[in-house]
C-alpha cells in the first residue's frame, strides 16, 4: 500500500507523540468502531449466570452507567486481563464504549450478579483486516520506530504494533491484538447508576 508523503509524515510525527505518551494498555472490553457490529449472541456461545437478591430499580439497563469485574479468557484458557487487582470497569450501557457482546452480557444484572459469557469475534473486536496492514519505506520511519513488537499510535489515535522491520521497509499492523479471538468473561455486576 503506497501512501503520500504527507500522510507518511503525519503517521511519523503521531508515532514520535505516542513514544512520549507510554503504554496503555486499554481494558480489551473498551472500544471505539467495533460498537458498529452487531449484538446478537451466536447460540453455539454457552452463558451461565448467578442471579443475586437486589433492588428491582438495580437491573441493567440500556443507557445505565454500571461498574463491573471481568477477567478475560481466550478459548485455550490465557487469561488476557482483568480487573480484579484494580478498580472496576465502567461503562454507560449501550453507548459503544465496550464490544457489543460485553455489553449484550450486562443487561438484566443485578448487583452482586455474576455471569460467563463466551463473546465471539463479530461481536468482539472482529476479525482481522489485511487492508490494517501498513508497510512504510524505512526512510520515513524514525530510527526509534523500527523494533519489531513496538506498540505504537498511527493516525487519530489508532494503536498499532511494529510487526516486521526489513532494511527497506517497516510493517505495522493496525488490527486489534484481540482481532479474530472469541473472547470468554466472568463479568459480577457492582454497581448499577
Amino acid at each position: 500500500m503506497t501512501l503520500p508523503r504527507s500522510l507518511v509524515v503525519l503517521v511519523a510525527l503521531v508515532l514520535a507523540l505516542a513514544a512520549c505518551g507510554g503504554d496503555d494498555d486499554a481494558a480489551p472490553a473498551t472500544t471505539g468502531a467495533d460498537a458498529a457490529a452487531t449484538t446478537t449472541t451466536a447460540a453455539s456461545d454457552a452463558s451461565t449466570t448467578t442471579t443475586a437478591a437486589g433492588p428491582v430499580d438495580d437491573i441493567v439497563d440500556e443507557g445505565d452507567l454500571v461498574a463491573v469485574h471481568y477477567t478475560g479468557t481466550l478459548d485455550d484458557g490465557t487469561e488476557f486481563d482483568s480487573s480484579r487487582e484494580r478498580e472496576p470497569l465502567e461503562f454507560v450501557v449501550g453507548s459503544g464504549q465496550v464490544i457489543p457482546g460485553f455489553d449484550e452480557a450486562v443487561l438484566g444484572m443485578k448487583v452482586g450478579d455474576t455471569t460467563t459469557v463466551r463473546i465471539p469475534p463479530d461481536q468482539a473486536y472482529g476479525e482481522p483486516d489485511p487492508e490494517a496492514i501498513i508497510e512504510f519505506p524505512i526512510a520515513d520511519v524514525p530510527e526509534e520506530f523500527r523494533v519489531e513488537g513496538m506498540q505504537v499510535m498511527v493516525g487519530n489515535g489508532i494503536p498499532a504494533t511494529v510487526i516486521e522491520v526489513t532494511e527497506d521497509t517497516v510493517t505495522i499492523d493496525a488490527n486489534h491484538p484481540l482481532a479474530g479471538e472469541a473472547l470468554t468473561f466472568e463479568i459480577e455486576v457492582v454497581s448499577v447508576g
